[in-house]
């Protein structure tokens, strides 16, 4: 992987420079705030023992407690995990939530543990960096490879040492104090933001092709949603096997399949191509929703799309970025494009803090109201500088963070 962090800072430094900020400023926003690194030891359920590394990068806490996810992913390093502590700080700043932004993560393959072994993981993970979380200081979720599941035990295990605080976490099951619409906010973020895009273009969902890359929650979510209202889904993959057929793909069919055998492969609703060649098949909308670093210097100029919305984090480098500038691709970026998920998020820490819940539609129509709202400051923003959304994304959110921090003072 090119260095994360630097590529998240190549952003920003675009940015900064339509804004025209001091050096000093510059230097205070990108530092992180606090950076947490965890030896995690725990017997294995075969008698041995094993350590694990854990991270936790606090950010920005300018806006409001640090907010992020936790992966868990034998590549997760400390560089990755600052690029996205970074970028949650930018995403909470540019939908407007009052947030700033954090990141975690433990070096596992968790595939190869057991039940029983992530759990006791998570748990010793908990209790080295209880201290530093907390519902009003630093509020974690599921990102890559964890669940409602995990997030049930951070819980758990905080409230050994601190007490009942559901509001610790976010996306929780609904039973433990979630939020229901949660599972799905990722994907119908992203849905939202692609509709409020082609309205400028004076077009519907309907009236576009999908393919979808990744088919975990977000790119599972992101299709039933554009399959549901009109939209021709006519690619989607995951890391076992990927498909594409122009005249659209049975998307319930491949659901249900998924529901049943967790992954894509074996599927047999549609003709099967090679993973490679996903990315490059023609549509109007190409939607990365698995890692980050897929579209890269060397394929972005042999993308057949005219959109591209970042469901998931980072999956554009900077080399492709300005590749894709130059072919006029519009790109609905990461930081905007999946913020859904952090929105709800958001949602269930009200709902946490109120000990008051939220019926679906209530969250589905707060998300709409917040998602669009962006939008509409975000296209204003790219209009009024003569500049792409992403750099857009970044002049917005580096705006608000920058003034919250000088009004806070040294």
């Amino acid at each position: 992987m090119s260095n994360a962090f630097a590529d998240v800072n190549r952003y920003f430094e675009r940015a900064a420079a339509v804004l025209n900020l001091s050096r000093e400023v510059v230097e205070q926003l990108v530092t992180p705030y606090r950076e947490l690194r965890v030896e995690c030891t725990i017997r294995m359920d075969n008698g041995s023992i094993r350590t694990f590394t854990g991270y936790r990068v606090q950010h920005d806490n300018s806006r409001g407690p640090f907010k992020g996810g936790l992966r868990y992913h034998p590549d997760v390093d400390i560089d990755e995990v600052r690029a996205l502590a970074s970028l949650m700080t930018w995403k909470t700043a540019v939908v407007g939530i009052p947030f700033g932004g954090a990141k975690g993560g433990i070096s596992v393959d968790p595939s190869q543990l057991s039940v029983f072994e992530l759990e006791r993981l998570t748990r010793k993970f908990v209790a080295g960096i209880h201290d530093l979380i907390g519902d009003s200081v630093d509020i974690p979720a599921p990102d890559v490879n964890t669940n409602a599941q995990v997030m049930a035990w951070i819980m758990d295990e905080y409230s050994k040492f601190h007490g009942f605080h559901p509001g610790v976490v976010t996306g929780k099951p609904v039973d433990l104090f979630g939020s229901v619409g949660r599972d799905e906010a990722t994907g119908r973020g992203v849905v939202i933001a692609l509709e409020e895009l082609l309205r400028t273009q004076a077009q519907q969902l309907s009236d576009a092709t999908y393919v979808v890359q990744g088919f975990g929650n977000v790119g599972s979510h992101t299709a039933r949603i554009l399959h549901e209202r009109g939209g021709r889904v006519i690619g989607i993959g995951d890391h076992t096997a990927s498909f594409y057929d122009t005249s659209g793909l049975d998307i319930p069919s491949a659901l249900a399949h998924v529901k049943e055998k967790r992954v894509l492969a074996g599927w047999t609703g549609a003709p099967q191509i090679q993973n490679s060649e996903i990315l490059l098949k023609p549509c109007d909308v190409l939607i990365p929703a698995a890692l980050g670093g897929v579209i890269t210097k060397d394929n972005a100029d042999k993308l057949q799309c005219r959109i591209i919305a970042e469901g998931a984090n980072g999956p554009t480098t900077p080399e492709a970025d300005e590749i894709l500038r130059h072919r006029s691709i519009t790109v609905l970026p990461d930081i905007f494009a999946n913020a859904g998920g952090v929105t709800v998020s958001y949602f269930e820490w009200v709902q946490n803090l109120q000990q008051f819940a939220w019926d679906e539609n209530k969250v589905r129509v707060e998300l709409e109201r917040v998602m669009r709202n962006a939008f509409r400051h975000l296209n204003q923003t790219a209009a009024k500088h003569h500049i792409d959304l992403r750099t857009a994304a970044f002049v917005v959110a580096i705006d608000r963070v920058a003034r919250a921090t000088a009004q806070r003072g040294l």
